[in-house]
């Protein structure tokens, strides 16, 4: 079941890199090159990886959401960070 979960997980990260990908073949609003790709598949794997280790170790469930939603936020926000530069670091993409 776990190896499952984790094939699952990982797979949607793949899907999730793919739509960028499509996308470029069919509009010039799209413009990733081969960084874009990298640093996307790192916060993708990496997030996917950190809640497959969260719901191996973590038995509470209320501690599993707890975690699993801080994860979350910190992606969204190093995403938002590096899509837009919410915070005005030397990341942003602006």
């Amino acid at each position: 079941m776990t190896n499952k979960r984790l094939i699952i997980i990982l797979s949607i990260a793949v899907i999730l890199l793919s739509v960028p990908f499509f996308a470029m073949q069919f509009t010039d609003e799209v413009d990733w090159d081969i960084m874009d790709f990298t640093i996307m598949g790192i916060l993708l794997f990496g997030t996917g990886l950190l809640f497959e280790l969260v719901l191996r170790l973590v038995k509470s469930f209320h501690n599993r959401v707890i975690l699993c939603g801080g994860i979350l936020i910190i992606f969204f926000l190093i995403w938002a960070e590096l899509a837009v530069g919410i915070f005005g670091t030397v990341f942003s993409g602006s």
